[in-house]
């Protein structure tokens, strides 16, 4: 779950990570009186969407009266901000966030993640702060410096200087910087984050630090331990479809391709979609039904990939090994009848109750292409895609 900036800078505030005051607002007259409570001469103007890059497509307006604030907010209320993380349909801008302007001499970039390749958390700096981290990553990955946090002993006083260090800080700076990276490891640890980001972090004229955009990720899988973050989720920021797919236990993530996917497992569902990739097709989705799947459960995920008009063909591709395959096909049968399922339909099951599950479908009298094995349904479904 992605918190907005105006929701993540609240956090920040919480844990003492200094930030620039600032006020949300939901029309150009609320924008216009937060201004006027923060006091001038310069205000900064920030569309609140989940994606980074706002501000190269629009979204942070610099403005020197209130005027500017105004327009600057009507400007973006009830707009859609495409950035490159978007995609082309963008996000809906529902709020914005004004905020007191600030003097920048110098901006770094600061973030703790986890290292799945060492299995700690990692504390990440970068002199390049404003850009794209992935860019700095590709181009002049010198510019990066990363710490390792030993879960048993925690965030170590040496880290900190090793990385204020490399970031140029000198003085009080040092001992301002170690203070604002514990801060962001404990905010880390108590509120579940899979992802903490300063982006910048800038040293003010006075010779400050300070944390000019904020972005927190919380795993989805912890949220039932933070129920104050779980109460601010913006669904409007959210893919609808994988919203729908949530609400039915489906693992659901929305592509640009053409054939829609249903399978039992991550793992094969990754597999299924790279050889649909191999013999030249394009999958629509990933959708992993889980281990557990019920025909209710198959019936609402055909629902929801026949949502997607780009679906040219749907490709079933289901390992029982907990879940049985003749209730497999029981929610095929019965998503097909009731569902209304106007393109072609390829299956392939193996596993528990796999031949009554493939006689129940022969029987069926419906339109449903067999699979003999996983190449076979990946062949046979990207076949009938391009037939349209």
């Amino acid at each position: 779950m992605n918190l907005h900036e105006y929701q993540a800078k609240d956090v920040f505030r919480s844990f003492g990570i200094p930030v620039p005051a600032g006020h949300v607002a939901g029309s150009p007259e609320e924008a216009v009186a937060a201004a006027q409570s923060l006091g001038g001469p310069i205000w900064v103007v920030k569309a609140q969407v989940h994606a980074g890059g706002r501000g190269k497509a629009g979204g942070v307006k610099v403005v020197r009266d209130l005027d500017a604030v105004r327009a600057a907010a009507a400007g973006m209320l009830g707009q859609r901000l495409v950035t490159a993380q978007t995609g082309a349909e963008g996000l809906p801008i529902d709020t914005v966030y004004v905020e007191t302007g600030s003097e920048i001499v110098r901006e770094v970039y600061l973030s703790l993640t986890l290292n799945r390749d060492k299995g700690r958390i990692a504390l990440i700096a970068s002199v390049a702060g404003g850009m794209d981290i992935e860019e700095v990553a590709a181009h002049t990955p010198e510019k990066i410096v990363a710490v390792n946090v030993h879960p048993a002993a925690g965030l170590q006083p040496y880290q900190c200087r090793k990385l204020a260090f490399a970031l140029g800080f000198e003085g009080k700076q040092i001992a301002a910087f170690q203070k604002i990276a514990v801060a962001l490891y404990q905010l880390y640890l108590e509120r579940d984050a899979s992802l903490v980001e300063i982006n910048p972090l800038i040293v003010t004229k006075a010779g400050d630090l300070l944390a000019l955009d904020a972005k927190i990720n919380i795993d989805d899988n912890a949220l039932f331990r933070q129920p104050a973050l779980a109460a601010v989720r913006d669904a409007a920021q959210e893919d609808p479809m994988e919203r729908r797919a949530a609400a039915h236990d489906l693992n659901y993530v929305s592509l640009d391709g053409n054939i829609a996917c249903m399978v039992n497992g991550a793992g094969l569902a990754m597999a299924t979609m790279d050889l649909i990739k191999l013999h030249g097709g394009k999958p629509a989705n990933f959708l992993d039904v889980g281990g557990g799947a019920t025909s209710e459960r198959v019936t609402a995920a055909f629902q929801l990939i026949l949502s997607n008009p780009n679906v040219q063909a749907i490709l079933v591709n289901i390992f029982g090994g907990i879940v049985r395959c003749d209730l497999i096909a029981e929610g095929v049968i019965n998503a097909v009848k009731h569902v209304g399922v106007k393109v072609p339909v390829v299956v392939r099951l193996e596993g528990t109750n796999a031949p009554q599950a493939r006689e129940m479908l022969a029987q069926s009298g419906l339109t449903i292409t067999p699979a003999g094995d996983l190449t076979d349904a990946a062949r046979k479904a990207v076949s009938l895609a391009k037939k349209g």
